[in-house]
């Protein structure tokens, strides 16, 4: 029943009561004089009728009224409109009215305050991490160019020392990024292998030192999505794959087209996860129980990964056999050329 009919329908009682009022009118008119009762008891009916219905009318349309001003009272509730919604109500309603709009005033102060100082603090975050990039860019440069006058063993400490701070700080970036309020994602075309290259390049010490054997199945294939939001998220993969990896460890990407979607799948051959964490692997803190590395992780690689997916409208899927590996299946919405790319393309997991 839709809320037109349901506005008048409140008010069948009192038409009730009305109907029952003129019958006794027309009972003792019966008495009184049998044979004007029927001409004259259709006519105070249907005048009762429309007594109703006219009376009806107003009083849906002040409920309307009435409702319209509650609405913008609670969207906005500021002195003009409250008086105004006072206006509309009865005294008694106004006293629970006043109280209303003092507890949401007070409300949307305490809202508007923590907003800004939201926005200050992720302001700070930001600025923090560019501002310690500084730094780990002067390391690089010294690592890059003095490398011959330090021992090897320094180099190769610095150089782990350098990819976990980089990881750390761009963990701490994204994670601002992701429960901010301001996005700025740059969507186009990149290609898939030169945003792989660029993260085997950042974890290049960790890889080096856990011998890792990499194949990349990839030439030219290219897909719609921000380059600095994709770089991250394989970071993460590749992260985890060097954290839990086993003897020999070696890790695989391949590129391709799957129901619809472009499927990037990132394969290794590490310790994998139980099948009873599988599920929970991008919970927030969740770090399962896979072994003696777990106990120092921190659960938020994958679980930020998911996040920048989730940001850039792609799919994450992930399969694991305990003690035979872990994959990764990163999935694009396809977009044509000549289409606009649209944010409303996502698959379900």
């Amino acid at each position: 029943m839709s809320k037109s009919f349901k506005l008048p329908g409140q008010y069948l009682p009192w038409l009730l009561l009305l109907f029952l009022v003129d019958a006794f009118t027309a009972l003792l008119m019966w008495i009184m004089d049998a044979e004007a009762f029927f001409s004259v008891a259709f006519v105070i009916l249907l005048f009762t009728a429309l007594l109703f219905f006219c009376v009806s009318f107003v009083l849906v349309r002040y409920d309307k009224k009435r409702e319209q001003a509650f609405l913008a009272f609670l969207e906005n509730p500021d002195e003009y409109r409250q008086e105004e919604l006072l206006g509309l109500v009865s005294l008694t309603q106004g006293d629970g009215i006043r109280v209303l709009g003092e507890i949401l005033r007070k409300k949307e102060y305490s809202y508007t305050e923590l907003l800004a100082q939201t926005e200050e603090y992720e302001e700070y975050v930001e600025s923090w991490a560019h501002e310690i990039k500084t730094p780990l860019s002067l390391l690089s440069f010294l690592l890059d160019n003095r490398r011959e006058e330090l021992p090897e063993a320094v180099n190769f400490k610095l150089d782990y020392i350098r990819s976990r701070m980089q990881e750390s700080v761009d963990q701490m970036l994204f994670y601002a990024r992701l429960k901010g309020t301001k996005k700025d994602y740059l969507f186009e075309q990149i290609e898939v292998l030169a945003c792989i290259e660029e993260v085997l390049e950042d974890y290049k010490p960790l890889l080096d030192e856990k011998g890792f054997e990499i194949s990349c199945s990839l030439s030219d294939e290219s897909v719609c999505t921000d380059f600095r939001g994709l770089r991250f998220l394989l970071g993460q993969v590749v992260s985890n794959s060097i954290k839990y990896c086993a003897k020999e460890p070696k890790i695989w990407f391949a590129f391709k087209w799957e129901d619809n979607f472009f499927v990037l799948k990132i394969r290794d051959n590490g310790i994998g996860v139980r099948s009873c964490d599988l599920p929970y692997i991008f919970d927030k803190g969740f770090t399962g129980d896979s072994g003696e590395n777990r106990k120092k992780a921190t659960g938020m690689g994958l679980y930020l990964a998911r996040g920048i997916a989730q940001d850039l409208k792609l799919s994450l899927e992930a399969d694991s056999e305990w003690g035979k590996g872990f994959e990764i299946s990163v999935l694009f919405p396809i977009v044509l050329q000549g289409e606009s790319f649209s944010l409303t393309n996502e698959k379900t997991v």
